[in-house]
């Protein structure tokens, strides 16, 4: 998928992204928070469904934005990049903490959004994030998983650097997938600024119930997608979906939490399925609820 670059300016710099594809805009936003923008091959399916736009997040390079990092921050950030492009209505898709923003982008700005498609998102609750740390590190040797477990403890206060962060991540990437020893090579050489104090913001508007209050009254059209062996629980779709009067979920049998590189071509079959989007592949339009 050819995609072209963009600039965004912003209170407090310029975010960088890029646009290509073909269908419906949508803004995909990547997970972390504070990881480089990684949807890359996920746009390159999806632009077949839509016209993609991605950006990286405001404390990640390129981008050049710095504090706020609160999750307010983020959903202005997201909205100036539909203004930027002249967009009143897109759809948003989010991966992890990606598609907890789509959420709270659609609580507070329904009226700017066809629709919301979540894979493997953050839920509307955080009461699964010990059994995700859990499901992460079990695999671990001893000495690794208490080393992980320190340097966490350290990063949920801001405390480690980002050297040893990502050193921690890269000890349980291979734990995010179905089969680990399957896994492909950990991808990330860097991290960028705010993830605490982001990670603060999405605490506080859980103890608000932000999203809890606000999902109950938005009708959108809402799709979830979730491997069924993430190690993120996949009952943040559903029970967050539960929440919602107009939500799906589709589970994916055998799929850890980057089903796009754990089976290519399964995840815009399954959006345009579920959707009732045209696929640009084949010109097939998908039934409007999974079966």
């Amino acid at each position: 998928m050819d995609e072209q670059p963009f600039e965004v300016h912003v209170d407090g710099g310029t975010l960088h992204g890029s646009r290509g594809g073909s269908g419906p805009p949508a803004l995909l936003l990547h997970g972390g928070p504070a990881l480089p923008d990684y949807t890359g091959p996920c746009a390159a399916e999806l632009g077949d469904l839509f016209s993609i736009m991605r950006y990286a997040q405001r404390g990640v390079a390129p981008s050049a934005v710095g504090p706020p990092y609160t999750v307010d921050a983020h959903v202005a950030d997201a909205i100036a990049v539909l203004d930027a492009h002249g967009l009143e209505r897109a759809w948003v898709i989010g991966h992890s903490w990606g598609g907890h923003l789509a959420l709270h982008i659609a609580v507070a700005h329904p009226d700017r959004l066809e629709g919301v498609v979540c894979i493997n998102p953050l839920g509307a609750s955080m009461d699964v994030l010990e059994e995700f740390g859990e499901n992460l590190r079990h695999g671990l040797q001893p000495d690794v998983r208490a080393w992980v477990e320190e340097v966490d403890a350290r990063d949920d206060a801001g405390d480690a650097t980002k050297e040893e962060s990502l050193q921690a991540f890269a000890a349980v990437w291979p734990y995010y997938f179905a089969d680990p020893a399957s896994a492909p090579p950990f991808p990330f050489d860097e991290r960028g600024d705010g993830a605490a104090e982001t990670w603060a913001s999405i605490l506080e508007h859980c103890e608000r119930r932000t999203l809890e209050d606000g999902l109950r009254h938005l009708t959108l059209r809402t799709l979830f997608v979730h491997g069924a062996v993430d190690p993120l629980p996949a009952r943040t779709s559903t029970d967050t979906a539960a929440l919602m009067p107009n939500a799906d979920v589709v589970l994916l049998d055998g799929r850890g939490h980057f089903p796009w590189l754990e089976q290519p071509g399964e995840l815009p079959r399954v959006v345009a399925d579920a959707l009732g989007l045209p696929d640009g592949r084949s010109g097939v339009v998908g039934s409007r609820r999974p079966g």
